[in-house]
């Protein structure tokens, strides 16, 4: 660990915990913003760590979470370093939106550029001020809006430091594991093409704190932490989770108001009637038929749905039949 890590001009040395603001884009009306950071620096070496949460400015668990790991007294023993940004797309999040202010997504514009959209200056600026300094990085997201998703761990378990990547995602403790591929412009992308560790974790819903899902995330993140040699001690054994091999939406045969037969973390088989459409009058009743074994790891929290709109999220395993006992342990 170098003795000064430089963010947004300034130096932090060992020991110091300073806030920073990384100045971004003005609005309109010339209005100057910037990215509210913490960086805490232990006294010894150690790695790096950086959590974030809003890259979509709506998804606002990960806020309060990382607000609460601000405040752990567990950090006064901190070795390395750790980087917090609680609200990174700030544009969106003091507008309650997911998207940047020309409807960006925020996370599909990474690596970057300094010449190029609002998102790809601002993906520029998280990359050169604080990823360059980084060993380690988790990201928090929940669902889109109008949806919830079963507290679970994305990452790539493929190519340079995969096994690795692995054993964080397995020290986070959350009840599933989705092996998911990296999307061309992502966060996650980009900072994979750098040799560094990422997780990013799914939990809940847009616009709302939920104490459960915050309290996996704020468990995680000291779980991984421990791991990485930033915390003493070993804490509590995290739980089993499973790995998802794969997921896929069931869709909505026709349109109508729908009633979901099952909850998230709900194992179900296939043949099973996972939701029913009704017309307006309720008379006409169609089922939703699961054509999967798994586990619903994501939900459509609104009603109305035209035919082919996205329903449930099911997770994919290769062993079934432990799934039950598994997520029988976890707080869901």
């Amino acid at each position: 660990m170098p003795e000064f890590i430089k963010i947004a001009g300034r130096s932090i040395s060992r020991g110091e915990r300073v806030k920073v603001d990384l100045e971004i884009p003005s609005l309109f009306d010339s209005a100057q913003m910037s990215i509210p950071l913490e960086v805490l620096r232990g006294n010894k070496d150690g790695p790096v760590l950086f959590i974030s949460a809003a890259i979509h400015g709506d998804e606002v668990n990960g806020v309060e979470a990382i607000h609460q790991i601000l405040r752990s007294s567990l950090l006064k023993n901190l070795q390395g370093t750790l980087i917090a940004a609680p609200i990174v797309n700030i544009y969106g999040f003091n507008n309650k939106s997911r998207y940047l202010p020309d409807r960006r997504d925020l996370n599909r514009c990474f690596p970057g550029s300094t010449k190029g959209s609002l998102g790809a200056r601002l993906a520029e600026i998280i990359m050169r001020e604080i990823i360059t300094n980084c060993t380690h990085v988790i990201d928090l997201h929940t669902a889109a809006i109008h949806r919830t998703n079963l507290p679970q761990i994305r990452a790539s378990f493929e190519g340079e430091r995969a096994q690795e990547t692995q054993e964080l995602a397995e020290s986070f403790g959350a009840p599933v594991m989705v092996k998911s591929n990296l999307r061309d412009g992502s966060f996650r992308e980009a900072v994979r093409s750098q040799g560094i560790p990422m997780l990013l974790f799914e939990g809940g819903e847009a616009l709302r704190f939920e104490p459960r899902i915050i309290r996996t995330i704020n468990k995680g993140v000291f779980n991984v932490m421990r791991k990485i040699g930033m915390l003493k001690g070993k804490g509590k054994t995290p739980l089993k989770g499973l790995y998802a091999q794969k997921t896929a939406w069931v869709r909505a045969s026709k349109s109508g108001v729908f009633k979901m037969d099952k909850k998230l973390g709900d194992v179900i088989k296939k043949g099973d009637v996972i939701a029913r459409i009704t017309d307006p009058l309720g008379t006409m009743v169609e089922p939703v038929i699961s054509p999967y074994d798994g586990v619903v790891i994501g939900m459509n929290l609104v009603p109305l749905v035209m035919a082919g709109e996205a329903l449930s999220n099911i997770g994919l395993f290769d062993d079934i039949e432990i799934i039950e006992e598994v997520l029988e342990h976890h707080e869901i």
